[in-house]
């Protein structure tokens, strides 16, 4: 069957840029848009100001992103990413916006079960630098550079500043399927993955990658086709479930 085209809004992880997903792009089939959404003060948008507010955030990207917010999308946070998204799929159900087909949540504990210690601390360049070593997945070019790395640790900051703003206020749950995706040598412990089935009005499901906290660039390919398999059999069952025109 020949799918619809859909469009997936990816949010990118603490510390990190659109460009996390830019080979998405080239590695998912051509009827699913990948979207890579850039955060102010980062990549092509280095030149404004960083915003360390959960809700601030949240608002400026429902506004951002409207017009890719129609029709079929899907959105897709991985980390702090997921976290965003979660916030930008409840606002678009509090104020009464179209809701996505989907919402995949990875390497994410779920919003109401989020460990207020994960951190607390991390509030100096020293303590900064010893977290991105033990997450991995930053490339030690960007140690070696301290301009890189002045950057990186002012991103990196705000972006847990924002996390830390955040406040999980419930409601009623999405009418839409929830995926999430963890990795099996992460430190999230599974009840807290296992929660985001409190948002799931339609299917929760919950997969597991070998790697660490960046499961996702470790076992790449398995992601994606794991998005691919799950965006398919979700636009079968909306094609199926839709009333017939006689």
């Amino acid at each position: 069957m020949q799918v619809k085209r859909l469009k997936l809004l990816c949010l990118p992880c603490a510390g990190a840029s659109a460009t996390m997903y830019l080979r998405w792009k080239r590695q998912l089939p051509a009827w699913i848009e990948v979207c890579p959404v850039e955060l102010p003060g980062r990549g092509e948008r280095l030149g404004e100001p960083l915003i360390d507010d959960f809700e601030t955030q949240v608002v400026r990207l429902c506004e951002e992103q409207a017009t890719l917010m129609r029709g079929d999308f899907a959105l897709f946070g991985h980390s702090m990413g997921a976290l965003l998204a979660y916030g930008i799929a409840a606002r678009l159900r509090d104020v009464g916006r179209p809701q996505p087909r989907m919402l995949f949540a990875s390497g994410s504990a779920a919003p109401s079960m989020r460990d207020p210690e994960r951190l607390a601390g991390l509030d100096n360049d020293k303590a900064l630098i010893a977290d991105l070593r033990q997450q991995g997945g930053t490339p030690e070019e960007v140690f070696e550079n301290s301009e890189l790395m002045r950057l990186t640790l002012g991103v990196l900051a705000a972006d847990y500043r924002l996390c830390r703003s955040f406040r999980y206020r419930g409601g009623v749950p999405f009418d839409y399927p929830v995926k999430v995706f963890a990795g099996f040598g992460d430190d999230i412990e599974k009840v807290r993955l296992k929660a985001w089935q409190r948002e799931a009005g339609g299917a929760f499901s919950l997969s597991w990658f070998e790697g660490g906290h960046f499961f996702i660039r470790q076992q790449q390919a398995e992601v994606l086709a794991a998005i691919e398999q799950t965006l398919t059999l979700r636009l079968e069952e909306v094609l199926y479930a839709a009333p017939s025109v006689s």
